[in-house]
């Protein structure tokens, strides 16, 4: 998702991943999962099937190992601020793990467009041979929004076409 973030210096853009639903809402969704999961490992254990319930508890680990890596990497945030002179993007989850500052009048967004018009184009932030990934987990909608806005601002762009598939399976 791509939101606008007013600032007095110029124009910062946040980008997060799409996410459904909260964290207590995953909660929820796992709880249900569990009460059904341990009513019906509960009836086949009663009927004489005993071993379905530690098959059941490796289940519920695993879908609640999934569910926390997922709501952790859909809480990942880029802020890239536009300015006059600068490009800054700011990387993190709660608080700000990295940081990148370039001239703008140097740096530019290259975009590897892909082969499959459902792929989005990956985004690096180019300055001095440093590439940058630029957001990662934006999908096809947002990743142009962002491009237009970008393109809007005066930033310069390289579009490139992918590369021609040359092997044994075309």
């Amino acid at each position: 998702m791509v939101e606008h973030l007013e600032s007095e210096e110029g124009v910062r853009l946040l980008l997060t991943p799409n996410q459904s639903l909260s964290w207590r809402g995953n909660v929820r969704v796992w709880a249900l999962l569990f009460t059904l999961s341990l009513i019906i490992a509960t009836g086949m254990a009663l009927a004489g099937a005993w071993v379905v319930m530690p098959f059941a508890g490796i289940e519920l680990v695993a879908l609640a190992a999934g569910i926390y890596y997922t709501a952790r990497s859909c809480q990942l945030r880029e802020v890239l601020s536009i300015s006059p002179g600068n490009l800054t993007l700011e990387r993190g989850r709660r608080t700000k793990e990295a940081e990148w500052t370039m001239p703008r009048r140097y740096a530019r967004i290259r975009a590897d467009m892909p082969r499959h018009p459902f792929t989005p184009p990956k985004l690096f932030l180019c300055y001095r041979g440093q590439d940058i990934p630029l957001g990662g987990f934006l999908n096809v909608e947002d990743t142009q929004i962002l491009l237009r806005i970008l393109e809007g601002k005066g930033v310069s762009i390289d579009r490139r076409a992918p590369e021609p598939d040359i092997g044994f399976w075309y």
